[in-house]
């Protein structure tokens, strides 16, 4: 089912949360043939507790530090399609850890689209779980997407169906030109 793209770097998705990097990366991944992992998932599995509980028990800065140590662990494994969390792409350390060991293709949103995506699932997302969504949206993509801007490959998604996203990242795949390759 591999889309005629060899993978032979991970896949990193960035964005801010809504953007669809969980719902676009399955897609992605079993187009591509390879394992599709979630960021936030591993980090929850690996602390033994949900995101919002680590947000409340020891704080963001702690988040952020096991979040650093959990995609330095993901980016060690075989090829595959990684759905990173909102802030993680905000970090120098995991940029320059995606950089030389995968290709960001970072899922750009309209700021509607995700106020609608996000507005049943605030509660889950500490960053957004009080106050006025939309401001606190507008918030993080003033802040956000000037660094997203920074990924190898930048995609738009929007309202419609995600096949279009995921074609659209296989093309982008298939013309990038990863770091130390030649052509």
């Amino acid at each position: 089912m591999n889309a005629g793209v060899a993978v032979q770097r991970t896949v990193v998705l960035v964005g801010l949360m809504g953007a669809g990097k969980t719902s676009i990366g399955r897609r992605l991944a079993t187009r591509l043939g390879v394992p599709f992992i979630d960021a936030d998932a591993e980090i929850e599995a690996a602390a033994g507790e949900s995101i919002t509980d680590i947000f409340a028990r020891h704080g963001e800065q702690a988040f952020r530090d096991g979040e650093r140590r959990v995609i330095a662990r993901l980016l060690e494994r075989p090829p595959h399609v990684l759905a990173t969390g909102g802030g993680a792409f905000m970090d120098a350390e995991n940029r320059e850890r995606i950089a030389a060991m995968g290709t960001s293709v970072w899922l750009r949103a309209a700021l509607d689209t995700l106020v609608r995506r996000l507005e049943k699932s605030r509660v889950q997302r500490p960053l957004l779980a009080s106050g006025d969504l939309k401001e606190k949206v507008t918030k993080l993509m003033d802040e956000r997407y000037p660094v997203y801007a920074l990924a190898d490959i930048v995609v738009e998604t929007g309202e419609g169906p995600h096949e279009p996203v995921v074609d659209a990242i296989l093309a982008a795949l298939g013309t990038h030109k990863a770091p130390g390759t030649t052509v």
